[in-house]
């Protein structure tokens, strides 16, 4: 099997942890785990053997997830390492040589990369920008599923746009999969991290062949505890759980345990407005920066997420103007290139106020020099 280089994973393991600002990564400012666990309960957690967990999770921490999704039991969930592993597992699971997956573009690339390593057709459908925000192109969307579609993949709310789907797309999306009898992966990792409204609808529950990936990674700013989950149908949860043993085999019992306490009322709903201020405060910090760039720089704001796509008019391809800006000003963004959209860059605005204020004007900086 060849698989093609995950270039922005690389890129941004090659660079995040060297330059002095780093706004390529799409959660919010993590917490400590001083500001997740109290007193007591590190103590406990000082006191956990360090031996194998369950290997799809403790008991305790599936029912736990499972009571974020209406209907859902113990038996529809499997504990993974991230929700890149979930992500991994599901198409390991499903996907043979000459399938066919759709794959909602632009998005995180995981699936179209290993989709195409296993030897699927993928077959991507766009959201597409209008006036004031992003929206899936429907008429491409019905051209590309087929009664060989295996996989409809999606990512809601999605990165790295912020666009989110709501009920009517949910509901005509499961529709169309419906009728040609093909799963729905829908990775929901930035749900939780509205800048406006609600909280973004989950595909569950909407149709029977779902399966649903999620995390602590983004809306919960706990990436390190590298805990993601699977919600799908108990047969197939059954036969993912058959793969997890030969990955990860299990996840580590510090972070069962400390994934326990974030998602158990009070302190998820803590956790989810700590999020939530920080994406509404600093977006504000962010949209103004972009105004002050008018014409260079345009960006619909997202819905969901600290993470935006900005177009520019440069003429100047956008991983050159990143590795520059990286090496003139040690700030870091993610190229367009590496979601397919040239002259787009994806900023991270998750992190504290005064560290975003400092890498926007060395980014300001930046493009003075490149426009003169």
């Amino acid at each position: 099997m060849r698989i093609e280089p995950f270039a922005m994973e690389r890129f941004q393991s090659l660079w995040e942890n060297v330059v002095e600002y780093n706004l390529s990564e799409s959660g919010v400012h993590p917490l400590r785990l001083e500001e997740l666990a109290s007193r007591d309960e590190l103590q406990q957690l000082v006191q956990t053997p360090l031996g194998y967990n369950q290997t799809n999770g403790s008991l305790e921490l599936r029912a736990t997830v499972a009571s974020l999704y209406e209907g859902g039991s113990v038996e529809n969930v499997l504990v993974t390492t991230g929700s890149s592993e979930a992500n991994f597992l599901s198409i390991l699971c499903l996907i043979e040589k000459g399938d066919e997956v759709a794959l909602m573009l632009p998005n995180y690339m995981q699936i179209w990369g290993a989709s195409r390593a296993f030897g699927a057709d993928v077959r991507p459908f766009h959201l597409v920008p209008t006036k004031d925000r992003w929206q899936l192109d429907w008429e491409e969307f019905d051209s590309v599923v087929s009664k060989r579609t295996k996989l409809i993949a999606v990512c809601n709310p999605n990165n790295p746009t912020g666009a989110q789907l709501g009920d009517y797309e949910i509901d005509r999306i499961c529709d169309v999969a419906s009728r040609a009898d093909a799963w729905i992966l829908s990775d929901e990792v930035y749900r939780g991290a509205e800048r406006i409204g609600d909280t973004t609808p989950s595909f569950w529950g909407h149709y029977d062949k779902v399966i649903v990936v999620c995390g602590l990674s983004k809306a919960y700013g706990l990436p390190g505890l590298r805990i993601g989950w699977i919600v799908a149908p108990p047969a197939l949860v059954d036969k993912l759980w058959s793969f997890h043993d030969y990955t990860t085999i299990c996840p580590s019992p510090l972070s069962d345990r400390l994934a326990r306490i974030a998602l158990t009322s009070p302190k998820r709903e803590e956790i989810i407005n700590r999020t939530r201020r920080i994406v509404r405060s600093n977006f504000d910090i962010f949209n103004h920066w972009i105004a002050e760039h008018d014409g260079m720089l345009t960006c619909i704001p997202p819905v969901a997420g600290a993470i935006a796509l900005v177009n520019y008019s440069l003429k100047i391809e956008s991983l050159e103007l990143v590795t520059r800006l990286r090496k003139e000003k040690s700030v870091l963004v993610v190229p367009g290139e590496q979601f397919m959209m040239e002259h787009y860059l994806r900023f991270g605005f998750g992190s504290s106020n005064t560290f975003l204020e400092e890498a926007l004007q060395r980014i300001s900086e930046f493009l003075e020099s490149l426009s003169v």
